[in-house]
């Protein structure tokens, strides 16, 4: 029997703390049984009872006060983290507030079996225990739901924000790939239409050598011009879809960059002299070897050199290779060309953009391969120019470049 000294509700909070484990396993049993929590089936008994013992010492706290005010604080929060669990555990809310009924239903049995045994339990205690479980529970279920739905709303947002993202990358791709579609197709405009002139003026010639076998010598030569032109456009065609398809890594290796300039030098000699330019060269002489890739830095510096040949007229072409920093160097290729006008400037890096006019061949992949090169060696392309002056391209790259392709 309980001590008479002990108020009756305490008393009962006494049993409950007294009977915990075997309420537990009545509760336990309960859940087992019942076909709607479906979760439940899948834990262990120390995950499903996780947060049990906490909630049921704040009902008791709240018997031994016979009011809930003192405590409803703590049982809110132990209510929240069961709610957290539950929630991660794979719970429905539904599932929650039924298991949370079950328990008060066993702790309803408790209370008969209580009131029962001991006679100073009245009809008003029981009363007053009944209610306060009532409201400790419906705390609990509260506190419970609303955590899972903000955790459910986190969980929304975040997989709204993860949406959101991928459908800016999806419409981003799309632009992009509406973008090389286009460019895909603008290259084979130009090509068609390139090549097509050169074939119509190929087979003018062949005609005039057939009707007119003593013109044959200035036939063959606009033939084999033609055929010339033909075979540039052709080969910077195959230079730069092999730079754009080689997905290889990046070879890195020490490049001696006199023994480069000097050959860059010597090979472009001949068509400066041809055409009756100077070539102005200067290397500083602080320059020390470089990690790069000797290739695709010829190839860079080649192709600016035709094209400085290529639009200047009269004048000059100049080389230099120079120290930037202690970190950078820069290849610096200038001529005193027809220059580009300020409309073109955004577009010159262009597959089959030639600023100038058609009255100068060329393909117009030139500096597009130069832009895609300096992208893999990590170089950075500066150029001023100015119409009838010429045109300056400069190329800083790292001393030690990186793996970026």
């Amino acid at each position: 029997m309980t001590d008479t000294r002990v108020s009756p509700l305490r008393g009962f909070a006494s049993f409950v703390r007294a009977e915990q484990d075997r309420l537990t396993n009545q509760w336990m049993h309960a859940v087992a049984i019942d076909a709607d929590l479906v979760e439940a089936d899948k834990l262990t008994y120390q995950q499903l009872a996780d947060h049990l013992p906490e909630i049921l010492e704040g009902l008791c706290a709240a018997l031994d006060m016979e009011d809930l005010e003192y405590v409803e604080t703590s049982i809110e929060r132990n209510a929240r983290k069961h709610g957290e669990v539950r929630w991660r555990q794979g719970y429905r809310i539904e599932e929650l507030v039924r298991e949370l009924d079950l328990f008060q239903q066993v702790l309803a049995d408790a209370l008969e079996e209580f009131a029962g045994r001991e006679s100073r339990f009245t009809r008003r205690h029981e009363s007053r225990a009944r209610r306060l479980i009532a409201e400790a529970f419906s705390v609990v279920t509260f506190a419970s739901i609303k955590e899972v739905v903000s955790e459910r709303d986190r969980k929304i947002d975040e997989y709204t924000g993860q949406l959101e993202r991928a459908n800016h990358a999806l419409t981003v791709q799309q632009h992009l790939v509406g973008e090389l579609h286009e460019s895909r197709m603008q290259i084979t405009r130009s090509v068609v239409h390139d090549l097509r002139n050169f074939l119509n003026a190929f087979s003018i010639a062949l005609q005039l050598i057939a009707r007119a076998p003593s013109k044959a010598e200035t036939a063959l030569t606009l033939a084999n011009r033609q055929a010339a032109d033909m075979k540039q456009l052709v080969d910077q065609m195959v230079e730069y879809s092999v730079v754009l398809g080689d997905a290889a890594p990046l070879e890195l290796e020490s490049v001696d960059l006199r023994e480069l300039y000097d050959e860059l030098v010597a090979s472009t000699q001949p068509s400066i002299e041809a055409k009756g330019l100077t070539l102005r060269t200067a290397f500083d002489a602080a320059l020390p070897a470089v990690t790069s890739n000797r290739l695709k830095l010829k190839q860079i510096a080649v192709n600016l050199l035709s094209n400085a040949i290529k639009y200047t007229k009269s004048g000059q072409v100049e080389l230099q290779f120079m120290l930037r920093d202690a970190g950078h160097w820069a290849i610096r290729v200038s001529d005193t060309g027809v220059g580009i006008a300020p409309a073109d400037a955004d577009r010159v890096f262009d597959e089959f953009e030639r600023a100038a006019g058609d009255d100068i061949p060329g393909t117009g992949l030139g500096l597009a391969i130069v832009r895609e090169l300096c992208r893999v060696l990590g170089g950075r392309i500066d150029f001023t120019s100015s119409e009838g002056v010429g045109t300056t391209f400069e190329i800083r790259f790292p001393v030690q470049t990186s793996s970026i392709a």
